[in-house]
C-alpha cells in the first residue's frame, strides 16, 4: 500500500512538471525588421536588439528569462541532494604544482570550497608556505579572481593581475612580498597579457581605455607592449611594441630565465605567430625578427649557448623543437634538437640542465627526457590513460614538480629529482570516493568519412550496456585545443549516479597535431560536426545509451557544436547544454577579439564561398520548426570574450521555432564571464541546475 501511495504521488508531480512543461511561458522576445544582404542573399536578423549590453529593454528580457528558468529549475526534484553531493565532492583540500621565481618558491592552494585559490610562498621546499595574497579578501562574493603573477628580479615585489566579473579585462598591483604592503601602482586596461619583470619594472600588454559602456562588447583594437617602473603612475609607462598599421594584431611579451632575452610574439589569430627578439644587455639594440608569422607557432623556451630553443609546428605538425641563432636566424642556420615524430609535442620544460618534453600519444600524455642537444635519455614513468600538467623547474634546479590526474584521480603533485630521476609523492589529495570503482577506457569510433576518432569513456565499473544508460557526451574540436583526461568533480559525480561520462577528441583540436586542427577548419568545419554526430551513434550502436538517455554539452567554440548538432541532429539527443557559444557565424568577428577567430571560421568578407558555408551552419542562422531536444543554454553578463547577445538571439529562435514540449531555457549568470575566475560557489550552483535540468530528463 506504502509503495502504490509513492508511485501514485510521482505520477502526479511528474504530470504536474509535463504540463509545466507544454505550457511554459517563455518572455516575448520583439523581432525587428533588420535584414542584412550578403552577396546579394538577404539574411535576417530580427534579435539584434539584443547586442545591445547597455539597454534596458535588455535588461529586462535578461530577468525575465532567468525568472522562467529559474522557477523551472526550482520546480524539479532532488536539486538540493545534488547540491549536496556535489558540495561533498569539491571539498577535499587542493594543491597546485610549487614552482619558483626569484630564489622564492610559491605555491596555490584551496581548503576545499574557498571561491579563489589561495598563493603561498616559502624560502625553501623545507619551510612552511606562508600566505601571500587571499583573492577571497578581494570581494565579499568571491567574484574578484587572481589571473596571473610574476616577480620581480630582485625577488622583492609580487606583481599580480586580477579580473573583476569574469572579466577579460585585468587589473595590476604590486605587493611587498616580505612585509605585504601594497605600493600605490595600478595598472589599468590590461588584456591577453602576461607579466615579465625585468630590473626596476615589469612588462605587460595592454588596449587603450574603452569608452564607457562599451567595455565588454567593442573589438579591441591596438595592442601595444608597455614597461611599468615600480612606484610610478600608469601615465608614466614607456611603450616597447606596437604596430601602428595592424590594429587586430596581438602582442605578448616573455623573458628568458636570466632577464637577458626580451621575446615579443606577435599574433593575428589564435594560433601562428611571429617571434621577436631584443638583447637587453645591449645598450641601443632592437627588436630582430627571429621567426617569420603568421601561419606556424613559436615558442620561445629559453637560452642556451646562445641560442633560442624554440618549439614549432613549422614543417612538423605534430611540433619540434629548433635552436636559433639571433644573430643568424635565417631559417637555413636553424638546427633542429628534438625531431617531430607519430605523438604530437604538447609542452617543453627546460630544468636542471636537461629538456622534458610532455608528448600526447592518443589523447594520454607521455613524459619524455633528452640531453639539451637533443639526445634521448629516458621516459619519466606515468600510469595509464592520464594527463601531465604544469612541469615546472629551473634550467639549473635540482628539483621539478609536475602534477598527474585522471577522471578516477584526482591532480597529485610529485616532486622529481633531475638528477636521480625519481619522483614522490608532494601532495595526494583526499576526495570522498573509491577511484577502484570506476573504469576509464578509450574507444575508437569512424566518422561520417572513415576517420578514426578516439573517445575516452568513464563509468562505474560493472555497467551493463543494455543500451539504457543515461549518457553525457562531451565535445570541442577547435582553436587546437585537446581535451585530455583529468580529474574533474562533475563528471564523477555523473558517473556515480550510474552515468556514463564520455568525451569525444573530435577534429578541429590539437590531439593529433596541426593536421587535426585543419581538419576542423574553414571550409572543413563540417567535419567537427560529423565527428560529434559519429561519437553519439556509436555510443547508441554499442548499446552504452539510446537517444532518450543521451545528454550533450560544450562550451565556447563547444557551445558553437552544440548549436550545430542539434539543428541537424535533433533527434539524436535528449537534452543540450550549448554554455557560452559562438551562435552567430555572419556576425561573430563584430565583437571584443571575435576578429582573432577568422583562422579556424573564416568571415563573411573572405568570399561569398565562405559566407555560404558559414550560413549552412550558423547555429542561430539554422533553427527551423522541429521538435528540438530539452535545451538549457548558459551564458554570463559579464562575458566579453564570447559576448552574450550570441545567446541571447539563439534561443529567443529557438523559443519561436520549437515544435517540442521540452523546455528551451536561458540561465545567464550574473557578475560572471567566460568561465575563467568563477568562484568555487557559483561553479557549483551552476552545475547543481545543469545536472538538476539533465538528469530529471534523462529520467534518472
Amino acid at each position: 500500500m506504502k509503495r502504490s501511495i509513492v508511485i501514485i504521488l510521482a505520477i502526479i508531480f511528474f504530470s504536474v512538471n509535463l504540463i509545466a512543461e507544454n505550457m511554459m511561458n517563455y518572455p516575448k522576445t520583439r523581432k525587428n525588421n533588420v535584414v542584412d544582404t550578403f552577396y546579394g542573399i538577404k539574411v535576417e536578423d530580427p534579435y539584434r536588439w539584443l547586442e545591445d549590453d547597455n539597454s534596458a529593454e535588455t535588461a529586462e528580457w535578461v530577468k525575465a528569462q532567468n525568472k522562467v528558468t529559474f522557477e523551472y529549475l526550482n520546480s524539479l526534484p532532488g536539486k538540493a541532494k545534488i547540491k549536496e553531493r556535489l558540495t561533498e565532492l569539491w571539498n577535499y583540500p587542493k594543491s597546485g604544482t610549487p614552482f619558483t621565481k626569484a630564489g622564492r618558491w610559491f605555491v596555490f592552494k584551496n581548503d576545499g570550497l574557498q571561491n579563489q585559490n589561495v598563493l603561498y610562498t616559502m624560502n625553501n621546499l623545507k619551510h612552511q608556505p606562508r600566505l601571500l595574497l587571499d583573492p577571497n579578501t578581494l570581494s565579499e562574493d568571491g567574484t574578484v579572481a587572481y589571473t596571473g603573477m610574476d616577480v620581480s628580479s630582485d625577488g622583492k615585489y609580487l606583481v599580480y593581475k586580477i579580473a573583476r566579473s569574469g572579466s577579460d579585462w585585468n587589473e595590476v598591483y604590486i605587493m611587498d612580498i616580505d612585509s605585504g604592503e601594497m605600493l600605490d601602482d595600478h595598472v589599468k586596461w590590461v588584456k591577453f597579457s602576461d607579466l615579465a619583470c625585468r630590473k626596476d619594472g615589469f612588462y605587460y600588454s595592454a588596449y587603450d581605455k574603452p569608452e564607457a559602456g562599451d567595455e565588454l562588447s567593442k573589438a579591441n583594437s591596438y595592442q601595444k607592449i608597455y614597461y611599468h617602473r615600480f612606484n610610478t603612475a600608469q601615465s608614466e609607462d614607456e611603450l616597447i611594441f606596437e604596430n601602428a598599421d595592424n590594429p587586430i594584431r596581438m602582442y605578448a611579451a616573455s623573458l628568458d630565465e636570466s632577464d637577458r632575452y626580451l621575446f615579443v610574439s606577435e599574433t593575428e589569430s589564435t594560433t601562428g605567430n611571429a617571434l621577436y627578439v631584443k638583447d637587453l644587455n645591449k645598450k641601443g639594440a632592437s627588436f630582430s625578427l627571429l621567426a617569420k608569422g603568421y601561419k606556424h607557432d613559436y615558442v620561445p623556451l629559453g637560452v642556451i649557448r646562445s641560442k633560442v630553443l624554440v618549439l614549432t609546428n613549422h614543417q612538423a605538425p605534430t611540433y619540434r623543437v629548433v635552436a636559433i641563432d639571433p644573430k643568424h636566424s635565417a631559417e637555413e642556420n636553424w638546427v633542429e634538437v628534438i625531431s617531430a615524430g607519430t605523438n604530437t609535442i604538447e609542452d617543453v620544460e627546460i630544468c636542471g640542465g636537461k629538456i622534458f618534453v610532455k608528448y600526447m600519444k592518443d589523447v594520454s600524455s607521455k613524459l619524455e627526457i633528452f640531453t639539451l642537444k637533443g639526445k634521448y635519455l629516458a621516459d619519466v614513468k606515468l600510469p595509464g590513460i592520464c594527463s601531465v600538467e604544469s612541469f615546472r623547474g629551473s634550467q639549473k634546479g635540482k628539483i621539478a614538480f609536475y602534477s598527474y590526474s585522471s577522471y578516477n584521480t584526482p591532480g597529485t603533485i610529485y616532486k622529481y629529482n633531475t638528477i636521480s630521476g625519481k619522483s614522490e609523492i608532494y601532495f595526494k589529495p583526499v576526495v570522498k570516493f573509491d577511484p577502484d570503482d570506476f573504469v576509464v577506457k578509450q574507444e575508437f569510433y569512424e566518422s561520417k568519412d572513415g576517420t578514426k576518432i578516439p573517445m575516452t569513456i568513464f563509468h562505474k565499473k560493472g555497467l551493463e550496456l543494455d543500451g539504457n544508460n543515461p549518457t553525457f557526451l562531451y565535445g570541442y574540436g577547435g582553436f587546437n585545443v585537446s581535451i585530455t583526461p583529468g580529474f574533474a568533480k562533475s563528471s564523477l559525480y555523473f558517473a556515480e549516479q550510474g552515468g556514463v561520462y564520455a568525451v569525444a577528441n573530435i577534429r578541429g583540436g590539437g590531439e593529433y597535431g596541426e593536421a587535426w586542427h585543419q581538419e576542423g577548419t574553414l571550409l572543413k568545419k563540417q567535419n567537427v560536426f560529423d565527428d560529434f554526430i559519429a561519437a553519439a551513434e556509436y555510443l547508441i550502436d554499442k548499446n552504452y545509451t539510446n537517444p532518450e538517455k543521451l545528454a550533450i554539452r560544450g562550451g565556447s567554440n563547444g557551445g558553437l557544436l552544440i548549436g550545430a548538432v542539434i539543428n541537424q541532429r535533433p533527434d539524436l539527443f535528449k537534452v543540450a547544454i550549448p554554455a557560452v557559444g559562438v551562435m552567430d557565424m555572419l556576425r561573430y568577428q563584430k565583437f571584443t577579439i571575435g576578429y582573432a577567430w577568422a583562422t579556424d571560421y573564416g568571415t563573411v568578407d573572405d568570399s561569398e564561398e565562405m559566407f555560404k558555408y558559414l550560413l549552412g551552419y550558423s547555429p542561430l542562422h539554422n533553427v527551423k520548426a522541429q521538435d528540438y531536444p530539452a535545451i538549457m543554454v548558459t551564458t554570463a553578463d559579464h562575458d566579453d570574450r564570447v559576448v552574450p547577445a550570441h545567446s541571447f538571439k539563439y534561443i529567443s529562435e529557438i523559443q519561436d521555432k520549437n515544435t517540442g514540449d521540452l523546455p528551451t531555457l536561458i540561465r545567464i549568470a550574473v557578475k560572471a564571464g567566460h568561465g575563467s575566475g568563477k568562484p568555487t560557489s557559483m561553479i557549483i550552483d551552476e552545475y547543481a541546475d545543469m545536472f538538476t535540468f539533465i538528469m530529471y530528463h534523462l529520467g534518472m
